[in-house]
C-alpha cells in the first residue's frame, strides 16, 4: 500500500496520473497535506472521503484548475499548469459545483463543448448513448437530476479524453437514479476512459474502483484495493450458524482457514480468512452437520474508515 508522505514512487509504464507531495494551503489550513498516489491507465480511481476532506481541491490541481504550493502533478507526462491547453483536449472534467445557464438547452451544451476540442466525439452519438435523445430540446432548468448527471458525463466525454474526472455525480440523487449513474460510469471505463471518481459514497466506491485512494484532512489515509484496503484493518470473516446436531469443535478448529471457534446459545460463530465459508461448511457436511441459519459477515469499507480515522464517513 503506498501512502501519502512516502518516498516518492517510479511510475509505472501505465501510469497516467502521478502526483507526488502534493501541498496545497488555504488561510493556514492545509486542505491537501503531501498527497502522494499514482492512477493507472484503464482502471476506475476513486478519491474517497468525508466532504472537506481535500478531495475537490486535489482534482482541481490534477486538472490544472488550481495551482498548488509544492509538489510535483503530471498527467499524462504533461505538467496541468504550464500544459493547460494541451491537457485539455485528453482530459475530461465534470466538477460538482458545475452548473450550466438555465436556459441553455442539452443539444446546445454539448454542441458548445464540442467545439473547445479539435477533435471532439460525435456529440449525437452520446446524446443517444447516454439516454438524452429524448431530452435533447429541453433546457438546463426542466432536467431531473438523474438526466443532469447524464448531461455532465457527456460533456465530460465529448472532447473523446483519455481520462475523465467525475466529481460526486450521485450527490442529491433518488436510489435509482444513484444505480443508473454507476451504471454510467462503468460504461465510461468501458469505452476505453480512464476514470478519477470523487465521492464521499462508502457503496458508491466500493461498487465502481479498481482502486481507492482514502483521503481525510488532506492526507492519504491509503491507497489500495476495497479488497486490499479492508483488510489492512480486519482480514477476518466471521461465518455464524446453528449446527442441525451437536458436533465436535475440533473439526471446525483444525482447520487452516479457522482462527476462532466461539459458541453463545445455540449459535456458533466462526472467524478466520480464506475461503472460509466453504471449508466450514464442507467439514460440517462430512460430519452429517447442517449450518442452518447461515450468516456471513465481513468487514467493509465504512468499518476500515472507521479504524483507520477514528470516525464515520458520513453519507
Amino acid at each position: 500500500m503506498r501512502v501519502g508522505g512516502a518516498a516518492a514512487q517510479t511510475p509505472r509504464m501505465d501510469t497516467v496520473i502521478d502526483v507526488q507531495h502534493v501541498t496545497k494551503t488555504y488561510g493556514g489550513r492545509r486542505a491537501v497535506d503531501g498527497v502522494s498516489l499514482q492512477v493507472e491507465e484503464g482502471e476506475i480511481f476513486a478519491i474517497l472521503g468525508p466532504n472537506g476532506a481535500g478531495k475537490t481541491t486535489l482534482v482541481e490541481a490534477i486538472a490544472g484548475l488550481r495551482a498548488t504550493d509544492s509538489g510535483q502533478i503530471r498527467v499524462l507526462g504533461l505538467d496541468p499548469r504550464r500544459d493547460r491547453n494541451a491537457l485539455r483536449q485528453q482530459l475530461g472534467v465534470q466538477l460538482q459545483e458545475s452548473a450550466l445557464p438555465d436556459n441553455l438547452r442539452v443539444w446546445e451544451a454539448l454542441d458548445l463543448y464540442a467545439s473547445f476540442y479539435a477533435n471532439p466525439a460525435d456529440w449525437r452519438q452520446l446524446l443517444d448513448g447516454l439516454g438524452l435523445d429524448a431530452v435533447r430540446n429541453s433546457r438546463f432548468a426542466k432536467l431531473s437530476g438523474g438526466q443532469k448527471q447524464r448531461l455532465s458525463i457527456a460533456l465530460a466525454l465529448v472532447g473523446n479524453p483519455r481520462i475523465a474526472v467525475l466529481d460526486e455525480l450521485a450527490t442529491g440523487l433518488d436510489p435509482q437514479a444513484r444505480r443508473d449513474t454507476w451504471e454510467l460510469i462503468e460504461d465510461t471505463r468501458d469505452r476505453g476512459v480512464t476514470v478519477v471518481l470523487v465521492t464521499h459514497f462508502m457503496e458508491e466506491a466500493e461498487r465502481l474502483a479498481d482502486r481507492i485512494a482514502l483521503i481525510d484532512g488532506g492526507r492519504l489515509v491509503a491507497l489500495d484495493t476495497p479488497e486490499g484496503i479492508v483488510r489492512r484493518v480486519d482480514g477476518d470473516a466471521q461465518v455464524r450458524f446453528r449446527p442441525s446436531a451437536p458436533f465436535d469443535e475440533s473439526i471446525l478448529t483444525g482447520l487452516p482457514e479457522v482462527r476462532s471457534v466461539t459458541r453463545s446459545g445455540s449459535t456458533i460463530t466462526v472467524a478466520g480468512d480464506g475461503n472460509l465459508v466453504f471449508a466450514v461448511t464442507a467439514a460440517l457436511a462430512q460430519n452429517g452437520v447442517i449450518a442452518n441459519d447461515l450468516r456471513i459477515e465481513q468487514a467493509n469499507l465504512d468499518d476500515a474508515f472507521i479504524a483507520l480515522t477514528g470516525r464515520r464517513l458520513a453519507s
